[in-house]
């Protein structure tokens, strides 16, 4: 049942995300720089629709990957899985919304680099430290999650152990 609250994350931070690279594709120069250095000169760039093509190529690749295994699981695509996470299984439900949620994650992740790439070339609008705060909350989600997953995993194999 919990699962379909990381579907709903999952499918918000995905139009969040869609709508974020639309938003700064529009206020993008024609060369888009993703480093500069300290002078604020650009190091390392490309072409605007390199960069708009690669961000949807890489949400595109993350999801799908991220996303299979929760359809496997849902499904009940191979035996194993079948019997591993049984339908009715409350460690499936934990799975799914693991899953789902942590796809969530990587895309608010892809929000913010995009807002990122946007700050470094527009730094009249805003500045890159304006919203530093949320580059220190990306590592903090992951470990949180992974840490999760553990936790999962382990009361997984405990509950296997036991026999139930």
């Amino acid at each position: 049942m919990y699962y379909r609250f990381g579907k709903v994350f999952h499918v918000l931070s995905s139009l969040f995300f869609v709508f974020m690279l639309l938003y700064t594709y529009a206020a993008l120069p024609d060369f888009v720089a993703y480093e500069i250095n300290d002078g604020g000169n650009p190091v390392k760039g490309m072409d605007k629709s390199s960069y708009f093509y690669s961000a949807i190529a890489l949400f595109i690749l993350l999801n799908l990957v991220l996303i299979i295994p929760a359809k496997l699981i849902e499904n009940q695509s191979t035996p194993n899985l079948k019997r591993l996470f049984p339908t009715g299984d409350v460690f499936r439900d934990y799975m799914l919304t693991w899953i789902y949620s942590f796809v969530g994650i990587i895309n608010a992740s892809l929000c913010i680099m995009a807002l990122f790439v946007h700050s470094i070339n527009n730094q009249n609008e805003i500045g890159t430290g304006s919203f530093a705060f949320f580059f220190y909350l990306v590592p903090i989600f992951f470990v949180v999650w992974i840490v999760g997953l553990f936790w999962i995993l382990i009361q997984k194999f405990k509950s296997v152990q036991a026999g139930n």
